[in-house]
């Protein structure tokens, strides 16, 4: 099974078209798309008021993949909001919780910074939050390529393996050390991520930068690029049950669209976005006058 979704689901204006749309966006998103990505939680565990609110508001089928907290992954630069690395984790657990109660959770998305190398250390780090997220599904994401070297490919697909990692797999332009190759290869039985974040090469270094969000992931995927993307999917199928495709390339709303493009070419049904309904004014034939003198 292919499944194909979207990061969040606030920014796509194109789905959104009428007035109920705008207003109940995640019910409609989820009657668009069978999952989500939810990268609020990168910036804030999110509490379980929220969680029970999103697993209500979707269908029994829909699932999230929820991506870890920044403080879990090395990415924040400044006060983590917790006592101790314990404490973290233990607030994550117990917000994935519900969605896990309902059958809804996919997995925790740990995706890994630039400066997150193949070293010993991190090898030993990784292990440890394997650990500390028990038995609940884990999908890991590098951005440094050495993870992906010749030398160490292998290892690295091995490791994950044996350590149960689920496999992000990514799309994503060939931008220096801070960038991985398209590494299609399966490392749990159950399920494989791919997400696609565009192939802006001159935006990806942008981080930090003044609106860097609306540059990096400004990248539009095209038919060929899709059709590419199909074909590796239907083989990566082959050895998992499920794989799970996230868009992220939404700098310029191209996700959904992209989204909706590859779920055709993979010949799964495409819901119609809803719209107002036109309203016929009836046509009055002004000459035609009744109870004239």
């Amino acid at each position: 099974m292919i499944t194909v979704g979207l990061t969040g689901w606030g920014d796509h204006d194109s789905l959104y078209l009428t007035k109920e749309a705008n207003k109940n966006k995640l019910p409609t998103y989820s009657s668009l798309f069978r999952t989500v990505e939810v990268d609020s939680s990168f910036y804030a565990i999110q509490s379980r008021r929220n969680m029970e609110k999103w697993t209500e508001e979707t269908p029994d089928s829909f699932r999230f993949l929820v991506k870890a907290f920044q403080g879990m992954t090395g990415h924040s630069r400044g006060k983590i909001p917790f006592d101790s690395e314990a404490e973290m984790f233990e607030a994550f657990r117990l917000s994935i919780s519900t969605m896990d109660q309902a059958g809804k959770l996919m997995a925790a998305l740990f995706q890994f910074p630039p400066w997150f190398d193949c070293n010993r250390e991190n090898v030993r780090t990784l292990r440890h939050i394997r650990e500390l997220m028990r038995d609940y599904p884990c999908a890991l994401e590098f951005r440094h390529q050495s993870w992906y070297t010749p030398e160490m490919r292998e290892k690295t697909i091995q490791f994950m393996r044996k350590e149960n990692w689920i496999h992000s797999i990514c799309d994503e332009p060939q931008a220096g050390i801070g960038s991985v190759p398209i590494v299609e290869e399966v490392t749990d039985r159950q399920l494989t991520v791919v997400r696609m974040h565009g192939r802006n090469e001159s935006g990806w270094n942008s981080s930090g930068q003044p609106n860097w969000r609306e540059v990096r992931y400004l990248y539009r995927y095209n038919e060929t690029e899709l059709q590419e993307w199909a074909e590796r999917l239907q083989r990566l199928e082959q050895q998992c049950d499920e794989v799970c495709v996230i868009f992220n390339n939404n700098s310029g709303g191209d996700a959904a669209d992209n989204a909706r493009q590859l779920m055709a070419m993979l010949g799964q049904d495409i819901p119609p976005i809803p719209e107002e309904k036109k309203v016929e004014m009836e046509q009055i034939d002004l000459f035609d006058w009744s109870g004239q003198e």
